[in-house]
């Protein structure tokens, strides 16, 4: 005890009260910052972990993909852990399926061509 009366800062971290504070309102403050925590960091980070799972289950041949590369490509063939890809005409890359950012819609360069035709 006698540690504890030469350093009186220390008193809230070791569980006894301040002078003139109370401990519940020290316990309150700490549940209000874990739960403003787990709202703002935790919880949205699990969504996405969860809606990024979903994606790769649901991912089929034929889809177009863009990696975490940057890489654009059309499903040619997928296995439990890859994915290959047809970048073009003839090439294909093996890639992990975790390496697969999202499911894109490529627009065709014929339909780009056709409305800057109609805007002249």
């Amino acid at each position: 005890m006698a540690l504890l009366s030469l350093v009186p800062a220390l008193s809230p971290v070791l569980g006894q009260a301040a002078p003139g504070g109370g401990a519940g309102l020290t316990v309150l403050y700490v549940v209000a910052l874990l739960a403003i925590m787990y709202f703002v960091m935790i919880r949205p980070q699990q969504q996405q972990a969860k809606a990024t799972a979903e994606m790769l289950s649901a991912l089929k041949k034929g889809d177009d993909v863009v990696t975490s590369g940057g890489l654009l490509g059309k499903i040619f063939a997928i296995d439990e852990k890859t994915v290959t890809l047809e970048a073009g005409a003839g090439v294909k890359l093996r890639v992990l399926k975790s390496a697969i950012q999202a499911k894109v819609t490529v627009e065709a360069k014929s339909d780009a061509a056709d409305a800057k035709k109609e805007e002249k």
